[in-house]
């Protein structure tokens, strides 16, 4: 927005956690849509073209959050891939991912920090895979998924043992 770079302000990341403080819920929602997307759209698209094979749709999904996280565009040092996963996830298995989504959602709404309640979606997303009986490859796609999840929020990991972590709700 007006040569603003938003890795220069707030957390320096471009998702829409630090958008939302910057600038504000009016350009937040659409980072946040088209995150989702990005996930969503591959899975939802282009499996189709080769014959819906599910390792196909795996790589394609994963591929999206890996193009996210180390974004070719920004010196690889894309977002956390959050929200892309959402997409992922919503379309390969809506029912553990909806359950993650509550977890994250009660996590936010008590601690009110956003990277709590990412972590925690994160480490539930494959527990609800295997409560739900899904195939083993997305268990392992949504372990793996939450293991860079956990890494790409070490410093506020940090940060929250510092208690210097910033509130996402304030009460």
């Amino acid at each position: 927005v007006h040569g603003l770079d938003l890795r220069e302000h707030g957390s320096g990341n471009l998702g829409a956690t630090n958008v939302f403080r910057i600038l504000g819920a009016k350009w937040a929602l659409p980072v946040v849509a088209v995150d989702i997307a990005k996930g969503f759209l591959p899975v939802w698209f282009f499996p189709g073209m080769v014959g819906g094979d599910l390792r196909w749709t795996l790589a394609f999904g994963g591929g999206a959050i890996v193009g996210h996280i180390f974004s070719l565009w920004v010196g690889f040092k894309g977002g956390k891939g959050v929200a892309t996963s959402l997409g992922l996830f919503s379309y390969i298995m809506p029912w553990a991912t909806l359950c993650a989504v509550g977890v994250f959602s009660a996590c936010l709404w008590i601690s009110g920090y956003v990277s709590i309640g990412s972590i925690m979606a994160a480490i539930s997303l494959p527990l609800f895979a295997i409560y739900f009986k899904l195939p083993l490859p997305y268990i392992y796609l949504a372990a793996i998924v939450g293991l860079f999840t956990l890494q790409k929020h070490y410093d506020n990991i940090l940060r929250l043992i510092e208690g210097t972590e910033t509130k996402f709700l304030r009460k």
